[in-house]
């Protein structure tokens, strides 16, 4: 069988524009990739860059009348989709390509079941109907690792986890056996256990039925763990694509490098993280030379005159890119710049230049939550979203609070800050009681406390002005009382943190999200705090935008001292920027230390399988992970013992009726689990 017939789907020269047609946005522009029959080809880059509009393309779902596509091909099993009407397009969605949509919540039905939605693929595609349906159904459910698939079928959305929605969405794109499937971020807004489950699923059934997955996404990590091939867009082009194994070893394009050194992790400990400057350019505007050269490092006087040709540079395995630096008919090419990474001072030395006093001490802190019911409210039952936490923090270091969602982690945050006031505890801040403290007291003690919220968007008003969105603080705690000096004031901050003056008279609509995360961090500033509360606050960026609030919280905390608890369950960030580390596992914290250790050398099974989930850019693919079954049980009725006995391999009897106490091991952590020796 010769190449072609390899070939499942191959999209040519694929144009797409939006908007006015005197100035068209070019959304996509001249994309062009094949897709051979059972492998996973992956689009990779930054939000904005035109990956999903391609995805949508080729299921001719591009939005209407605002875009359309102006030119391509799209050839599938060797016919042109973009020749088909949309009645004949009916049988190839659903049935030849499906689409794992980004968000499952708004993607799934809130008013019909579960079952019902699988079944009305099941019903178009198959003709299924009855017991058959029912069973189909089910088998699906059960295929993709739903428990109790049998009782799970009349379950509406909101009953069901992230991961169980995620997995429902996965069961209905396979109903009918297609032959592409295309997942747009299908593990973005999970957990790293629960992506990990997602993604072993995916190649699960990819194996067993020999489909093709097209992977969209801005991870290079899972990029890393999971696909053959790789083309990596910029600005509505593909302007490198090669196989996986030698776009990781050798990444050429100047963007591709970037993304790669914005990466954070253990080994840039120490380290400012390479950002890329500028931002993406408008895509309504006439390109005349690369796309790329306003923000490359590398470009010179030809790279803005002339637009780079596409080329295909012949290594063991072919590699193309879009870049004159690599076209052989250009004379006047200067060598590539190679910047060497700074050195890293250890994780040790960082330590030790940080460590300062208790800043805050959190000691056997509980929020328990009523259950109410019936007529008059009675307390059926409590939620233990938090249950008995010891942490402490010390001035100018930082805290990670790492664990799946709904351990507890968040509201930990918002009880520290007496957003939430605890069940039971104690929370020292710079030496006062603040479970004792209320009114005006409590009040004025919260400006040394300031929470940076995981959607910047959202925790903005939006008809405000970013002026007045820094000012609010300032006038609530009285910290400067003139109109001039806040002025002054809201133009040093936003200096501070790397925006311009012009940015205080402008919405906060009118920011990209990296430059509205720096606003909240600005406004959070403002009223002089020692303890900054992180709650995600990179979760919802990309690689390079990430970066750059990564050195600005790091230059913080060296120029001014700030401590920081940053909740995240992203470890390459934990290993990054955090001096400490805290496992939290519904509602305890389970094992905690410095960095190193706990990364390094994880002790709690728990732990180690967190960290085993967790796609790194230099792991190989097919190595050996620890995957970890189930979900995190219900907060309302824990199990006995140790809670996490029920999802690890390595439970002894004594695990399942007794909670094991906090040991601290020879390496210097706090260890509760009875596998781990202790010392005195």
């Amino acid at each position: 069988m010769n190449e072609q017939n390899h070939i499942l789907l191959s999209v040519r020269d694929l144009q797409v524009r939006f908007g006015n047609p005197a100035r068209p946005v070019r959304a996509v522009d001249g994309v062009s990739f094949d897709i051979r029959r059972g492998e996973t080809f992956a689009l990779l880059g930054e939000s904005g860059c035109g990956k999903s509009i391609t995805a949508l393309s080729i299921l001719q779902l591009v939005p209407s009348p605002a875009g359309h596509i102006v030119n391509g091909q799209i050839h599938f099993q060797g016919e042109d989709l973009l020749l088909k009407s949309e009645s004949q397009m009916r049988h190839v969605r659903g049935n030849r390509i499906s689409m794992i949509f980004q968000e499952p919540m708004t993607s799934l039905n809130p008013v019909m079941t579960i079952g019902r939605q699988i079944g009305e693929v099941l019903v178009l595609h198959e003709g299924l109907a009855g017991r058959a349906l029912q069973d189909r159904i089910v088998g699906l459910l059960d295929a993709v690792g739903i428990p109790s698939a049998s009782r799970r079928l009349n379950d509406y959305p909101h009953q069901l986890s992230g991961g169980m929605k995620q997995r429902v969405m996965i069961a209905m794109a396979l109903a009918a056996s297609p032959d592409l499937l295309i997942a747009d971020e299908p593990t973005t807004a999970l957990d790293v256990t629960i992506q990990a489950q997602v993604m072993d699923l995916l190649a699960k059934i990819q194996q067993e039925q020999g489909m093709s997955i097209l992977l969209i996404t801005h991870d290079l990590g899972v990029v890393a763990d999971n696909v053959d091939h790789v083309a990596v867009m910029y600005a509505g082009q593909v302007v490198e694509q090669a196989r996986r194994a030698e776009l990781f070893s050798n990444p050429l394009h100047p963007y591709t490098r970037k993304l790669f050194a914005a990466v954070p992790g253990s080994h840039k400990r120490g380290q400012k993280l390479d950002t890329i400057k500028g931002s993406v350019p408008p895509l309504d505007r006439k390109f005349t030379g690369c796309r790329f050269a306003e923000r490359c490092d590398d470009a010179w006087m030809r790279c803005y005159e002339q637009v780079p040709r596409w080329l295909f540079l012949e290594n063991d395995d072919p590699h193309g890119i879009r870049c004159h630096q690599y076209d052989a008919s250009i004379d006047d090419r200067p060598s590539l710049t190679r910047h060497a990474p700074a050195e890293a001072k250890s994780s040790v030395e960082r330590a030790s230049q940080s460590a300062g006093e208790p800043l805050l001490e959190l000691q056997d802190l509980k929020v328990h939550f009523p259950i109410h019911k019936g007529l008059f409210k009675r307390t059926v039952g409590h939620v233990y979203a938090v249950d008995g936490v010891n942490l402490q923090i010390r001035k100018g270091q930082t805290l990670a609070l790492v664990g799946e969602s709904g351990c507890g982690k968040t509201t930990v945050g918002k009880a520290l800050l007496q957003l939430i006031r605890p069940t039971a505890g104690h929370v020292r801040f710079m030496g006062k009681e603040l479970t004792e403290l209320s009114g005006e007291s409590l009040r004025r003690l919260r400006a040394r406390m300031q929470l940076i919220f995981q959607d910047p968007f959202a925790s903005m008003n939006p008809r405000m002005l970013v002026r007045r969105i820094l000012e609010e603080g300032m006038r609530a705690q009285g910290v400067v009382r003139s109109e001039q000096e806040r002025a002054e004031r809201v133009t040093a901050l936003l200096n501070f943190v790397g925006l311009p003056e012009s940015a205080a008279e402008r919405y906060p609509h009118e920011f990209s999200g990296g430059q509205r995360q720096r606003i909240c961090i600005a406004r959070s500033l403002a009223v002089e705090p020692a303890l900054l509360v992180c709650d995600e606050p990179t979760s919802a960026l990309d690689v390079s935008v990430q970066a750059q609030t990564l050195n600005l919280f790091k230059s913080l905390q060296e120029q001014i001292g700030l401590s920081y608890l940053f909740i995240t369950h992203n470890i390459s960030v934990v290993e990054y920027l955090a001096h400490q580390v805290a496992v939290m596992y519904l509602g305890r914290i389970i094992e905690q230390g410095p960095v190193a250790m706990v990364i390094d050398t994880p002790s709690h099974p728990y732990t180690q399988a967190l960290l085993a989930a967790v796609p790194r850019i230099e792991g190989k693919r097919g190595e050996a992970k620890i995957v970890l079954e189930g979900e995190i049980p219900s907060a309302i009725n824990p199990p006995t013992g140790c809670h996490y006995h029920p999802r690890c391999p390595l439970a002894e009897p004594r695990c399942h009726t007794e909670y094991p106490s906090v040991r601290r091991t020879a390496d210097g952590k706090q260890v509760a689990c009875h596998l781990v020796p202790g010392v005195d």
